[in-house]
């Protein structure tokens, strides 16, 4: 990473003992390219955080989910079966039929699939997180903001770096190895990898292993070519892997059962599956293990797994004319699978399990044109074309004797309610209860096996021109058009453990009551088109300070839903025809979402301050969202898509630093943050919670926050960096993570939010003066704080033994790392 990308107000707190920021009280200027050209990040009218590859590396960040401790108001987690982004209160819930709300670029190109965010960082730049929507210049889908990730590019000198880090508490293990420099005069090339295991923080205690375990190889090489004078190609082929075994997920919550079905009342789902209910009935007798229904960094579970798959290919062509106007071409092609398995029901018990597969590629080709700098006008303007081909497959997995006994003892208690039973075997009275009922035996050694398949073709053109209007004042006009279309396809059926399809009959009543699923096989096709319209405008009111406002609107495409388990069509689901009791029941899913659209003002200040020494930014916002694209769990194993009428999100981004003295630096932020969803009446109904909306069936969120919303947030930073001698120096850095109370659920359950904390993270660093080497100490969460980053209502929990449970993924408790880095250069 080049010297001068060092971050706005992370330099501060970057540990590194040779920032020569040290050297000087000045503060070194910050170049970024979030508007496709360098800048000087105090002239970007966009409130934007930048982190240096070199700062990553220290703190230990080493995927997207890493950085949301440092960046307010980004929120990256992983969750149930996907991955959660949201910038500002906004972003995409758990269905692999969406786009993210928060586009993900690396070197230029879209990645905009969730899975994409757990792939684990290596050899960067630097990263840029751009707030608010930015349509004009990166496209159609990013309208709650930016994360631009750039790699870094071959040196026109030899260097070398090996880093390894070990953490033993959990057995962390990464290496990082990075070749670089000139091949020939014309040509140079880099190559880096990163190797990375982690033994787990969470104990499973019914397999006795810790998890989650990762096992991460990323592989890069980039090369530099300059053809002549004027032309230039970057070219990256990479490669990776990244799997996981086992998950940080937990019970946290196990409340009584309300349920007189089983006679559970007053058990938990733990003290249920613990026991045997029925003699000779139903044998639920699990392993004590289940008993572990509280917050401990333990949980019980019959394993899960995901594989995963990544290869890239980019290649940059850019010349410059004699003018110094830029023409570039950008081309890449992206594939990634992934092999999932999912023990969703979070306990040993032998309940359901859930495979979900995908394989994705995509091909996209940008052809830009940038004007040079500095001139009266100046503009960016190309066309962009990507096409996209998703296949995803999950498959509910059945094959539990557990759950047979407790569909037939529930069949028998509501004298057939969820399948066909002898009515002759039913006494009168449950006391005198001398058979059983047949429900569960029309699911026993099933599959729920599901395809979901989708292709999208983009084409867009953007312009965006800046006028000069006199010394001080700049306007800003730009707009994107863009045309989409897309197909998209799903099917459900209920076949056996082999795959071979059942017939229709009682597998379909007990699937519709028991796992709220109904065959059914569906395709359509949309289009659409839109434009993206910004006008922003600069007031230079000092040397040193820069106001902007800023008024845009953005879209982001509809589509399908991949995770509906049920049709949009009320038609009644299919029965058995030979069932003595009718039991018609009547499911309603999505399939098909609304594109989503936002209007947004934004009014902000950047200045310098004492000379050079210090610097302060801040941005206020007023963002307008119409059909925000939701996720909504349907209370048992599937998602339904929808989309909420009107929400509103607003608040004020405040950011500096400062170079104190020659070795101390100050740096932080500090967001405020106000999001209510104005008008919201199809919303998910929390566990025990009756319908508000009309229909009877959903939820009224009007009024209400979002999920990840706190209300501040922020991080100060405190750097002091000195030499100790002539040939060593050393480094000490401490990272304030702090926040307010915030809700990690969908549903906003009030019994899982997580109380605000105030997290540590610090290095303390002995090295070279010359850079050469270093060995430093990384803490992670130093505090010890336990921190509730994702919750959901406990799949099944409710629909089978009538208790409510909840499930969280947290993060990782304390650790501290012992680091060596060596360099040649």
């Amino acid at each position: 990473m080049g010297k001068r990308n060092t971050p706005t107000w992370f330099c501060l707190a970057s540990f590194s003992l040779f920032s020569s920021a040290s050297m000087a009280a000045m503060l070194e200027e910050v170049v970024v390219t979030a508007q496709h050209r360098a800048q000087n990040l105090q002239d970007v009218p966009v409130s934007v955080s930048a982190i240096g590859g070199e700062k990553m590396m220290e703190a230990g960040i080493n995927r997207m989910e890493d950085l949301q401790a440092y960046v307010p108001n980004l929120t990256v987690t992983e969750s149930g079966i996907s991955t959660d982004i949201f910038i500002r209160g906004i972003g995409t819930g758990m269905n692999q039929g969406f786009e993210q709300s928060v586009g993900m670029y690396v070197d230029g190109i879209y990645y905009g699939r969730a899975q994409l965010a757990r792939a684990p960082f290596l050899d960067l730049a630097r990263v840029e997180v751009l707030r608010g929507p930015q349509n004009i210049l990166h496209g159609k889908n990013s309208i709650a903001g930016a994360v631009n990730l750039i790699t870094a590019n071959p040196s026109d000198y030899f260097e070398a770096l090996f880093s390894a880090l070990y953490e033993p508490e959990y057995d962390e293990k990464v290496a990082d190895i990075m070749l670089s420099g000139p091949l020939t005069d014309t040509l140079g090339l880099r190559f880096s990898a990163r190797l990375r295991e982690y033994g787990g923080f969470v104990e499973n205690i019914f397999l006795d292993r810790d998890e989650p375990q990762y096992d991460q190889a990323t592989y890069r090489l980039k090369a530099a070519w300059e053809i002549d004078d004027s032309t230039t190609l970057l070219a990256k082929i990479e490669t990776g892997t990244f799997d996981s075994l086992g998950r940080q997920a937990e019970i946290i919550n196990d409340e009584p059962s309300t349920s007189d079905v089983f006679l559970f009342t007053g058990k938990t789902e733990a003290e249920i599956l613990n026991n045997t209910q029925f003699p000779g009935v139903v044998d639920v007798n699990i392993d004590d293990s289940v008993l572990n229904n509280y917050q401990d960094y333990k949980r019980t579970s019959n394993g899960d797994y995901s594989n995963n798959d990544t290869f890239n290919f980019t290649a940059n062509l850019t010349r410059i004319t004699d003018g110094g106007h830029e023409f570039t071409s950008i081309t890449g092609y992206l594939n990634y699978t992934y092999n999932d398995l999912c023990d969703c029901d979070s306990t040993a018990a032998e309940l359901f399990k859930l495979a979900l597969a995908e394989d994705y590629t995509q091909y996209s080709q940008e052809f830009r044109w940038v004007s040079p700098a500095d001139q009266d006008v100046e503009y960016i303007g190309g066309v962009y074309m990507q096409r996209n081909e998703l296949d995803f497959r999950d498959k509910l997995i059945q094959d539990s004797s557990t759950v047979v006994q407790l569909l037939n003892a529930a069949d028998l208690m509501e004298a057939g309610g969820r399948g066909d039973i002898d009515p002759l075997q039913i006494s009168a009275s449950p006391e005198e209860l001398v058979g059983v009922g047949d429900a569960g035996n029309a699911v026993a050694d099933i599959t729920a096996p599901r395809e979901f398949l989708s292709t999208s073709n983009i084409f867009s053109g953007f312009l965006q021109a800046t006028f000069h209007m006199g010394n001080n004042f700049r306007l800003t006009l730009g707009g994107r058009g863009t045309y989409e279309s897309k197909t998209g396809s799903r099917k459900l059926e209920f076949a056996d453990l082999d795959g071979n399809v059942l017939p229709i009959g009682e597998v379909d009543t007990v699937s519709a009551i028991t796992f709220s699923a109904e065959r059914h096989d569906l395709e359509g096709k949309r289009t659409e088109k839109s434009f993206s319209p910004l006008l922003n405008i600069q007031w230079d009111f000092s040397d040193d300070g820069m106001a902007y406002f800023t008024a845009t609107k953005g879209y982001k495409a509809g589509g399908f839903d991949a995770r509906s388990n049920m049709s949009p069509s009320a038609d009644p689901t299919p029965r058995n025809p030979n069932a003595l009791i009718a039991n018609q029941q009547v499911l309603i899913g999505t399939f098909e979402y609304e594109e989503e659209e936002a209007r947004s003002l934004e009014l902000g200040m950047k200045t310098g301050l004492f000379d050079g020494a210090a610097e302060f930014n801040i941005a206020a916002f007023y963002t307008q969202y119409n059909d925000l694209q939701i996720s909504i769990f349907d209370g048992t194993l599937g998602f339904n898509v929808g989309n909420a009428e009107e929400a509103v999100t607003m608040g004020i981004e405040m950011d500096g630093r400062w170079q104190v003295t020659d070795y101390l630096s100050f740096g932080g932020a500090l967001a405020l943050l106000d999001f209510e969803f104005t008008d919201f009446e199809n919303g998910q109904c929390q566990q025990d919670q009756a319908p508000t909306s009309s229909d009877g069936m959903s939820c009224d969120y009007t009024g209400m926050s979002n999920q990840y919303v706190a209300d501040w947030s922020g991080t100060f930073l405190i750097g002091y960096i000195r030499p100790i001698s002539p040939t060593l120096g050393i480094g000490l850095g401490l990272d304030i993570v702090f926040t307010d109370n915030y809700n990690p659920s969908s549903n906003l359950d009030p019994r899982v939010e997580q109380d605000g904390f105030v997290k540590v993270n610090g290095r303390i660093g002995l090295g070279a003066i010359d850079k050469q080497w270093e060995l430093a100490l990384v803490g992670k969460n130093l505090t010890d704080k336990v921190i509730v980053v994702y919750a959901a209502d406990t799949p099944l929990s409710k629909t089978i033994f009538g208790a409510t449970s909840h499930t969280a993924f947290l993060e990782p408790p304390r650790s501290v790392a012992l680091q060596f880095t060596y360099r040649i250069q």
